[in-house]
């Protein structure tokens, strides 16, 4: 079920522990099958996660930014990314100064999100 909260989509989460989860079938998996539903003791959460799309939309952003990567450092095969690539570790400040900053994003880019 996706759902539109503040301008964005979302799905709902719920771990294999929660309350929700055990309720519909998975008490048993924690050896609690027979407990009264108000008597449960969740291991795990319910939420929200950001609606990324189908698994082939994912997919194709991925191939995307290979195939950018590569174009990047010169490489025509993954093979020859994987023996002339370096990759470098750079601190978290560096990550964000690295990202869109001081800019209000007004639409979300599929293939970006905000950290």
């Amino acid at each position: 079920e996706v759902i539109l909260w503040n301008g964005r989509s979302f799905k709902a989460y719920r771990g294999m522990g929660s309350l929700g989860a055990m309720a519909r079938g998975s008490a048993d998996r924690y050896f609690q099958k027979d407990a009264a539903s108000d008597k449960l003791v969740p291991e795990g959460i319910e939420g929200q996660v950001p609606y990324k799309g189908s698994a082939a939309a994912v997919i194709h952003q991925m191939v995307g930014g290979l195939r950018a990567a590569m174009g990047y450092t010169g490489c025509a095969t993954v093979a020859e990314m994987r023996t002339n690539c370096r990759f470098v570790r750079i601190t978290g400040a560096g990550l964000k100064e690295s990202h869109v900053h001081d800019v209000q994003i007004t639409r979300e880019s599929p293939n970006y999100r905000v950290m």
